[in-house]
């Protein structure tokens, strides 16, 4: 099997691959639907490559991603969220040195509205100019801005809200 060159479109989907799955992950909250999500994205992608006009590929597929997420949400509606405790059989495969503080961070991530938190994703863990964020999810500038302080603003309330543990005082 031929492995598609870093300058062929195949190569550059490829290239992409990480930061999609990412970012899928983030719109989906979960593993799963996040690589239904991206899949569906690739095949759309590979099949309208003619459609492509050559400029900012990244965008481009962003764009088709945040559709497809947002057209599979109107048709379905809000799935219900399944809770950590409910899948305790699960192996995780990345340790982290305070599992609590993860935990207390994916909640705040994941307290955030949709609108929110595709844009922190995106700017933030994914890297994208304020620009290339706005272009991909056909919003003005400003409403970037706007979201990303919103969400981080959030994130740091509720990140500071749930470090405060009370303790009884003895009789």
């Amino acid at each position: 099997m031929k492995t598609p060159g870093h300058d062929a479109f195949e190569g550059q989907i490829l290239a992409l691959l990480p930061s999609l799955r990412r970012y899928s992950r983030s719109l989906t909250r979960s593993d799963a639907d996040g690589e239904d999500l991206l899949q569906d994205c690739v095949e759309k992608v590979l099949a309208r490559r003619g459609q492509w006009r050559g400029l900012n590929l990244r965008g481009w597929v962003l764009t088709i991603m945040t559709n497809l997420y947002r057209n599979s949400r109107r048709q379905t509606g809000r799935a219900p969220f399944v809770e950590l405790d409910s899948a305790e059989d699960i192996v995780s495969v990345d340790p982290t040195p305070d599992p609590l503080e993860r935990s207390r961070l994916e909640d705040a991530v994941n307290s955030l509205s949709e609108e929110n938190r595709s844009v922190l994703m995106l700017v933030v863990i994914e890297g994208y100019t304020y620009q290339e964020v706005a272009t991909a999810l056909d919003i003005p500038i400003g409403t970037v801005m706007s979201r990303l302080s919103r969400a981080r603003q959030r994130i740091g309330e509720r990140m500071k809200a749930d470090n405060v543990i009370t303790l009884r005082r003895p009789k």
